[in-house]
């Protein structure tokens, strides 16, 4: 009986864990290291006082492809670090999974793809994914120079692998970060990611 309940425990455990890992809008963003593809560790609290976007990427992914082949996020990429914000793509693939790599491998598919964030953060233990319980790629996390969270989930509301459905879309990760240079409140704090599941 106490090993029946004791097995019961863990598997309501294995249930809640992520719902408490789960970060919310309009809450502290959780701090977080991790190593850009040149080996430099990169935390969060370094860029306290700065808008950061967090994007969880995976090159292999349809949904990614998507959003890279017609260059769509490597615009968005240059077009907010021009203004100083902070951009960094998460790679949350495990060894042997669909989008792991060496970082000299990640280095020349940025190269060839001509991305722009600030840098590639790898972690492929999964910790900050599900410290952010990042479930897509991409997903994307926007939070604000107090570190509050404003925004998560799709990058917009046309969750297809089609790159002609870009034009049309509302881009939410456009919408929230202009409103918040404003000032403005974000229309849209919280939106259903779409994508590949990030490979844990």
């Amino acid at each position: 009986m106490k090993l029946k309940l004791a097995t019961l425990a863990l598997c309501v455990l294995g249930f809640v864990a992520p719902a408490l890992a789960a970060v919310e809008t309009g809450k502290p963003a959780k701090n977080f290291t991790l190593k850009d593809t040149s080996g430099k560790e990169v935390s969060l609290a370094d860029y306290k006082g700065k808008f950061v976007v967090l994007e969880w990427y995976n090159p292999d992914c349809p949904f990614v492809k998507k959003h890279y082949d017609s260059a769509n996020m490597q615009k968005l990429q240059a077009e907010y670090t021009k203004k100083g914000i902070v951009w960094l793509s998460i790679n949350s693939s495990a060894p042997g999974k669909q989008g792991y790599y060496s970082p000299a491998e990640y280095e020349k598919i940025a190269e060839a793809k001509k991305t722009a964030p600030t840098a590639l953060l790898l972690d492929h233990e999964g910790k900050v994914g599900r410290l952010y319980n990042a479930k897509t790629t991409p997903e994307i996390f926007i939070i604000n120079p107090e570190g509050t969270l404003i925004y998560q989930g799709g990058i917009d509301n046309k969750p297809t692998t089609d790159q002609a459905d870009i034009a049309t879309a509302t881009n939410y990760v456009r919408s929230a970060l202009d409103a918040a240079e404003a000032g403005k409140p974000v229309p849209v704090g919280t939106t259903k990611p779409y994508g590949c599941s990030v490979k844990y």
